[in-house]
């Protein structure tokens, strides 16, 4: 039987450094936070060049509505349904959309407009919904747009695209793109961290860790996801028996193993083992310290609300999110599930916002106050929109929608967006696009020139082609930058 383990790979460029002694050279400097990589770039530092212009962001904290908040009921204003209410979506509008297995099969495809009202608010006179009083208050920081497009009718593709730029799974999320484009600015944090709040609403569609994961990009740029239970991070805590010294002489042995690894195939996947290790170890002064939120002011609580004090709730995690952020960790992602509102949707939706609504503002106001926002990039929204028609049956008090990747809002605020601005404009009906279009592509290229990185020349060569994350496609909106 062929030995494996005493086998070598068909040699390559890191074996023939490995067996030149450059390799002990690469790994000897991990172990100081100075990894070497084959790109030539640092785990601490990003790739050479990068970013390639001046930053207006530092840093981004993506708010991942997850299940397509309707953006008829929160953003996108249509007064003139009111007067449309129960008639057939007209055939000029739909134009012959594809539909999903949910709606279909329906008979009839009648307009619901929303049970919600609407204000301007704001020096802006941005139109929101009273579902979201206090984001209401913080319209003067925001640039919503309400053109965004995807190709995507499902969740998980949608979601998957939203993450990633690609429908199929196995792409590097944006997270990822950004640790290993950007590097880190706290060595004993991660530079990626991912968080699933828990809301009093259903749980709704199924988030995989590939969503926050590194594809084909060595692993070390994958995210870190902090739990609400137990420990935030896995196996942070020493096993029992374990004291602090035996942990530090265990590591030392384990990286002098894998530097002999190292020497002999060249893995780069190995000197990622060892930093992660290393990591770890770190982490175990670094996470208590900032999960603990007892020293925070009462006046924070009131901000953000009682909820921020229960671990794993939306409000506790965009607290947390700000104190990740403080100390330097360059991509937070926070999803909070439970708005994929077939039906029931005047009643659901509620919960949503109550969940969502207060700790978002606050968020907004809490970075602003401390001088964050001017380089923090907020993104807040979901993987695509919901239909002017409903799906099921229209009753005088309910109504559902069905997915729809026509046409959708999100917003942004703090560095290098425009605030209190409006972009792009839908039809009457919010079905379809009139005004200034925005792709996926589009907002991924928008928001990494806000971190000063060219889309087209953040690459990664995998299988013989250059990757990207806006994949083939994608432009920066100019008119919604600062």
């Amino acid at each position: 039987m062929h030995n494996t383990m005493n086998s070598h790979p068909t040699p390559n460029r890191r074996h023939f450094f490995g067996q030149l002694g450059l390799g002990t050279a690469a790994i000897g400097t991990l172990l100081n936070g100075e990894v070497i990589a084959e790109d030539q770039s640092s785990s601490t530092t990003g790739l050479r060049g990068v970013p390639h212009f001046a930053p207006k962001a530092k840093r981004v904290i993506y708010l991942f509505q997850s299940g397509a908040p309707s953006q008829l009921d929160l953003f996108d204003y249509k007064p003139g349904l009111a007067n449309r209410r129960d008639e057939e979506l007209p055939e000029s509008i739909r134009q012959g959309q594809r539909l999903t297995g949910m709606t279909a099969g329906q008979d009839r495809f009648p307009v619901a407009p929303s049970s919600f009202r609407f204000k301007q608010c704001g020096e802006s006179r941005a139109w929101v919904s009273e579902l979201l009083p206090q984001t209401s208050k913080v319209v003067d920081e925001l640039c919503f747009v309400k053109s965004l497009h995807t190709q995507a009718i499902n969740h998980d593709p949608a979601i998957t695209f939203f993450q990633t730029g690609a429908q199929l799974a196995g792409r590097p999320s944006m997270g990822a793109w950004l640790s290993y484009g950007l590097g880190s600015m706290n060595q004993d944090l991660p530079t990626f961290v991912a968080m699933v709040s828990v809301g009093k609403g259903k749980a709704g569609q199924p988030l995989y860790d590939r969503l926050w994961g590194s594809g084909f990009l060595p692993t070390r740029y994958q995210g870190v996801k902090f739990r609400s239970v137990g420990d935030p991070v896995l196996y942070l805590s020493d096993p029992p028996g374990i004291d602090q010294h035996t942990r530090r002489r265990m590591l030392d042995d384990l990286a002098m193993l894998n530097r002999e690894n190292f020497e002999s195939f060249g893995d780069p996947e190995i000197s990622t083992r060892i930093a992660q290790y290393e990591l770890a170890y770190r982490m175990q002064a670094s996470v208590p310290e900032l999960t603990d939120i007892s020293d925070e002011p009462e006046h924070t609580f009131e901000l953000y609300g009682d909820e921020a004090r229960r671990p794993g709730t939306y409000a506790y995690n965009c607290l947390l999110s700000r104190r990740l952020v403080e100390r330097g960790v360059r991509f937070v992602q926070l999803f909070h599930r439970g708005w994929d509102q077939h039906t029931n949707l005047p009643s659901a939706i509620k919960i949503q916002c109550q969940d969502t609504d207060q700790a978002s503002a606050a968020l907004i106001r809490d970075l602003k106050q401390r001088g964050l926002l001017s380089e923090t990039l907020v993104v807040w929204g979901g993987e695509f929109g919901r239909t002017v028609y409903c799906q099921g049956k229209l009753t005088a008090d309910d109504y559902g929608r069905d997915h729809h990747p026509r046409c959708f809002s999100m917003w942004l605020a703090g560095g290098g967006i425009k605030p209190g601005f409006s972009y792009g404009e839908t039809d009457d009906y919010s079905y379809n696009i009139v005004a200034d279009p925005v792709h996926i592509h589009d907002l991924h290229a928008t928001m990494l020139h806000c971190l000063g990185i060219d889309h087209e020349r953040l690459t990664f060569k995998f299988q013989g082609r250059n990757y990207r994350l806006t994949d083939v496609r994608g432009e920066v909106v100019k008119p919604i930058l600062a």
